[in-house]
């Protein structure tokens, strides 16, 4: 039997990052602008994030029992590539099929990149008038993307995984915008449903969502959520938790 979904699927975010850190000190210190001297695409983790990559492998080690991904694909952008080592290599599952896909790669922001909320009213006041009149949805900054471009591509993105990986284990790591946009496609949610979620909180680094392939309720079965934000593998190893601070959602 060909089968359209994985078996199972874990959708991870990347661990704490430089990035994230310079984020909430510009936050703090009032800066328009965030400090970082590497390309986006070359933010590395921080400390505590290696220690949260470490952590969640531990966690798929211990519930090796259950099943281990057979598959791997990250976001190439350095901070999740590294995250996606970190856990293949404690989880005792390096030997799992890895690759990366540029389709998972963090939302674009162009114009706003590097910017904070203050930033953005500051440099760029018609970009935050136009996100307020047509919401985060469908706001696409100049040289940046919307959430429905990013959507976009990970329609492209579940086909290949469909058509490549169907029956087997898989797991995704890539960036906060990523995990919401997976979900809004695989339970077709609305706009509205979706933000509602993206309200509740931050998808923290290194939390895990997880889906599992069903035939029950749809003809060619589907992937049904079966955790969401989920961090016991942190808590169970004392690391710490970290999420993005709530006024960086100008940019997200």
């Amino acid at each position: 039997m060909q089968y359209r979904w994985p078996r199972r699927l874990w959708i991870v975010r990347h661990g704490e990052s430089t990035g994230n850190v310079a984020r909430q000190a510009a936050i703090d210190a009032g800066s328009p602008e965030i400090n970082i001297d590497h390309r986006d695409i070359d933010v590395p983790l921080s400390p505590r994030g290696e220690t949260q990559a470490v952590a969640l492998g531990r966690w798929f080690a211990r519930n090796s029992a259950d099943g281990l991904p057979e598959v791997v694909l990250t976001s190439p952008y350095a901070r999740a590539h590294a995250t996606a080592r970190l856990i293949t290599q404690h989880g005792g599952f390096s030997d799992a099929e890895f690759s990366a896909d540029e389709r998972l790669r963090e939302k674009e922001f162009g114009v706003l990149d590097r910017l904070t909320t203050a930033g953005i009213q500051e440099r760029f006041p018609e970009q935050a008038r136009f996100r307020s009149l047509l919401g985060k949805f469908y706001h696409r900054p100049p040289a940046g993307e919307s959430w429905c471009d990013v959507i976009l591509r990970l329609r492209s993105f579940m086909d290949t995984v469909g058509l490549h990986h169907g029956g087997q284990d898989v797991l995704v790591v890539s960036h906060q915008v990523v995990v919401l946009c997976l979900r809004y496609l695989l339970e077709r949610l609305s706009e509205e449903e979706i933000l509602e979620i993206d309200r509740e909180g931050d998808v923290a680094n290194c939390s895990v969502t997880q889906y599992e392939f069903s035939e029950m309720r749809r003809k060619g079965g589907e992937l049904l959520l079966k955790k969401y934000n989920f961090l016991a593998p942190l808590h169970e190893e004392r690391a710490p938790v970290t999420a993005e601070p709530p006024v960086a959602d100008a940019l997200r």
